[in-house]
C-alpha cells in the first residue's frame, strides 16, 4: 500500500517541474478520428486537457470528426471524395460537415464542464473566430478553404478565465463557411497565440522508421530533418500534413511540437509531464 502511495507521489514529483515550466503557458491540442469515436480514448484526453488547465496551463482544444462526416455522408447518399488528401466539399457536403462537427463540438464542451471546466465552443458562424478564404486548387473540391486570421483577443480573453476554447475547423468569410485541414488550422492557431506547444493526437506512435517495428519510433526530428525523410519515405501518406503543421508551427515560433498516440490512455499527460515522452517531438533545431 505504501510502495503504491509513494510511486504516485513520485509521478507527481517529475511532474513538478514541467508545470512550473509552462505554468501560464498556451498549448494548442488537436485530436479526432478514433479518439473521438471511442468513448473511454476521448474521456481519457479531456481529463488530460483539464488537469493541465487545473494546474495553470491553458490549453485550446482543436477537434476533427472525419470518420463520422464520412459515414454521415454516405448514409445521406452523398459522394465520399477526396482530392490530394482534401475531402471534396459541395453544399451538402458542407451541410453535412458543419452539423457533425457542431454534435461532436457540444459533446467535448458538454464532457469538459462536466468534469470542472468552464468551455466554450466555437463551430464556424458562431462567433466567427477564424476567417479564411476559399482554397484555390487545380480540381474542383468546392467550399474548402484556407486560413487568414484569428480573434486572438477573444481567445486570450477565455483563456485568462480558465475557460477551454473547443474549435471546430471551418472558416467563415462574409457569411461563407469553410471546411478547413484540422491539423493546419491546430497550426496557425498555435503561431497566432505564441503557443508554448503544438499537440497532435493521432492513430499512430508517431514517425516510425518502420511501422511494423515498434521500437522504431524516432522521438525527436529536427525541421531540417524532414524533407530527407519524406524523400526516403519514412514520413509518407497521412503522416505528410501532421509533419507539415508541426514544420509550420515551429517556423513560426512554437516551441516545440508533438505526435502522439491518441490510442494510449493518458497520451497527453505522458508526453508533456514525464522526462521520457512516448511520442515524436518536431522542433526547429539546428
Amino acid at each position: 500500500m505504501i510502495t503504491e502511495a509513494t510511486k504516485k507521489v513520485d509521478v507527481l514529483i517529475e511532474a513538478l517541474p514541467y508545470i512550473k515550466q509552462f505554468y501560464g503557458r498556451t498549448v494548442v491540442i488537436k485530436y479526432g478520428g478514433s479518439a473521438v469515436e471511442q468513448s473511454e480514448l476521448n474521456h481519457s484526453v479531456l481529463e488530460d486537457i483539464t488537469f493541465m488547465n487545473q494546474v495553470g496551463i491553458h490549453p485550446i482544444l482543436v477537434h476533427g470528426a472525419g470518420p463520422f462526416i464520412s459515414r454521415r455522408m454516405k448514409e445521406a447518399g452523398v459522394e465520399v471524395r477526396f482530392v490530394n488528401g482534401i475531402r471534396a466539399t459541395d453544399d451538402k457536403a458542407l451541410e453535412i460537415v458543419e452539423k457533425t462537427l457542431g454534435e461532436v463540438n457540444r459533446d467535448i464542451v458538454r464532457e469538459l464542464k462536466e468534469l470542472g471546466n468552464g468551455a466554450k465552443g466555437f463551430v464556424g458562424r458562431n462567433g466567427e473566430l477564424i476567417s479564411a478564404l476559399r482554397k484555390e486548387t487545380a480540381h474542383d473540391i468546392g467550399h474548402v478553404g484556407e486560413f487568414t486570421g484569428l480573434d486572438t483577443k477573444l481567445l486570450k480573453s477565455l483563456l485568462q478565465a480558465k475557460i477551454i476554447p473547443v474549435i471546430a475547423p471551418l472558416g467563415v468569410n462574409d457569411g461563407q463557411v469553410f471546411n478547413l485541414n484540422a491539423d493546419t488550422v491546430a497550426a496557425e492557431i498555435a503561431v497566432s497565440m505564441q503557443a508554448e506547444k503544438l499537440v497532435l493526437l493521432t492513430n499512430v506512435r508517431g514517425i516510425m522508421r518502420d511501422m511494423n517495428d515498434l521500437d522504431s519510433l524516432i522521438s525527436s526530428v529536427g525541421v531540417h530533418e524532414v524533407e530527407g525523410l519524406v524523400n526516403r519515405k519514412v514520413i509518407s501518406g497521412g503522416m505528410i500534413p501532421k509533419v507539415d503543421a508541426c514544420v509550420r508551427a515551429a517556423a513560426g515560433g512554437v516551441n516545440k511540437t508533438h505526435i502522439i498516440d491518441a490510442k494510449i490512455l493518458h497520451a497527453l499527460l505522458l508526453e508533456i509531464f514525464t522526462e521520457e515522452g512516448i511520442g515524436t517531438e518536431i522542433v526547429k533545431g539546428e
